[in-house]
């Protein structure tokens, strides 16, 4: 019996993992021209130069197929290993949450991709998928976003304030995500471009985003004069 040599099965390999990234990336073009709704197995085998039956084998089917489209669209705008190297590191979070801001800004600002059309149609109609992306991205990343504001307010993660505050540092990307260009730049013509407007655009972020925490944190201290109780917030925390 003649044995297979070890190089061409790490051929096939080689091959198997290419035709399975060339089915995500035509996926991944053909959900943003068209949306999940109207497109088939098909149309994405025939644009990744392959078959049907090599979705299904892949990834089990279009259903799955779009979830993992959607998972590698959010890794695209940032990765979490990314995130958690950058929260691990030494150094002042609010320093940290600086960064974070201006990496998700370039990457919404950067050239129009199918990652960032893709997501845009999920945020403005979820699929089925959308719990695969909560679960396996967006919720790890929150975390870390949470614990940042957290560490900056003094709070617990999961502290009420901290979320709202998370909310409003993520809600400007949201916009920038979903509205299409060309009307961005129609109803708000002062938005510079090119690389020094995305710079003031960065820069003006975080300002809003750190006069916010700042706020917060100078309110919940207020109410602890007003009630004559421990503020949750601890003396020199919130100051940004």
């Amino acid at each position: 019996m003649i044995r297979k040599s070890p190089r061409k099965v790490s051929g096939r390999r080689e091959d198997g993992a290419a035709t399975k990234a060339q089915i995500l990336e035509a996926a991944g073009e053909v959900f943003a021209e068209k949306g999940f709704d109207r497109t088939t197995g098909k149309e994405i085998a025939e644009r990744a130069g392959t078959n049907s039956a090599a979705v299904n084998y892949y990834y089990g089917g279009i259903d799955g197929l779009h979830a993992e489209v959607l998972v590698e669209a959010h890794r695209r705008l940032v990765t979490y290993d990314t995130l958690r190297a950058l929260a691990e590191a030494p150094g002042e979070p609010a320093d940290k949450l600086r960064i974070i801001i201006r990496m998700v800004v370039l990457t919404v600002t950067g050239p129009a991709s199918w990652p960032l059309r893709v997501l845009s149609r999920e945020v403005l109609a979820p699929s089925p998928a959308f719990v695969v992306l909560r679960e396996r991205e967006i919720l790890p990343k929150k975390r870390i976003v949470t614990g940042l504001i957290g560490d900056i307010l003094g709070l617990p993660h999961d502290h009420d304030a901290v979320a709202r505050c998370a909310l409003s540092v993520v809600a400007p990307f949201v916009v920038m995500l979903v509205g299409d260009r060309q009307i961005l730049s129609q109803v708000f013509p002062g938005l510079a471009s090119g690389p020094a407007g995305i710079e003031e655009i960065v820069a003006h972020f975080q300002r809003f985003a750190f006069g916010g925490i700042a706020a917060v944190a100078a309110e919940l201290r207020q109410q602890e004069v007003e009630r004559g109780e421990p503020s949750p917030v601890r003396r020199g925390q919130g100051e940004v």
